[in-house]
């Protein structure tokens, strides 16, 4: 299995369902679990996708199964929670909290008739954002930092590949950039952290620079 930054991923009949933006993995296994899917002709939000609805993957297009018919009940990769402030009474809200506006007397009824009047009371809410993927897991961006043991930024996450049983991530392949001018695949044992936007490796830039080119035929 191969997933590349920004491929299609369409029906078994060729409809657009969207495009991938995310590759959910555990980051102790390598297991790959879910995909994120961008908008496209059959989603219109970004949707968490099981890597086993997937019937067959290429370098452009993941192409679901034939048994999948129910794209629309595909759980959204983010859901924004509103929590009251009953529920976070006693904490100081968070830095970046919202605060809402309610008006104090209501409108239409006149000022003098409340002594204490003030234009505003907050009151504090905060939102919450909540992702629907495992425990555990990071919603890797395709297009990643991919960072060397000496902290060089060597390039950006192009490829992915997993194995098809155990849908384990083998290599991925980091694009050329402006230390490399070719491209180069890194096996994921040389994988130290996976954060959301960031891969970090055991080796070196001058190690890597070393590496023979990736070709995708071989």
């Amino acid at each position: 299995m191969q997933f590349k930054d920004g491929a299609h991923v369409v029906t078994f009949d060729g409809q657009d369902v969207g495009s991938i933006e995310r590759v959910v993995l555990d980051p102790q296994t390598g297991e790959v679990t879910h995909l994120v899917v961008q908008e496209g002709i059959l989603l219109t939000e970004k949707k968490v996708l099981p890597v086993n609805w997937i019937a067959s993957t290429s370098a452009d297009y993941v192409t679901l199964d034939p048994a999948i018919d129910n794209l629309e009940n595909l759980p959204r990769f983010e859901e924004r929670h509103f929590v009251s402030p009953e529920q976070v009474e006693g904490e100081p809200p968070p830095p970046g909290h919202v605060r809402s506006l309610y008006w104090y007397p209501p409108l239409g009824s006149a000022w003098w008739n409340y002594p204490h009047y003030s234009m505003y009371q907050p009151s504090p809410y905060v939102v919450e954002k909540e992702r629907n993927i495992p425990m555990g897991t990071v919603a890797l961006k395709e297009g990643a930092d991919v960072i060397s043991k000496d902290g060089e930024h060597v390039g950006d996450v192009e490829y992915i590949f997993a194995e098809p049983v155990e849908e384990r991530v083998t290599h991925f392949v980091i694009s050329e950039g402006l230390l490399f001018k070719e491209r180069k695949l890194i096996p994921m044992m040389w994988v130290t952290d996976v954060i959301e936007d960031q891969i970090h490796l055991a080796v070196t830039a001058d190690f890597l620079d070393k590496l023979s080119e990736y070709q995708p035929e071989s």
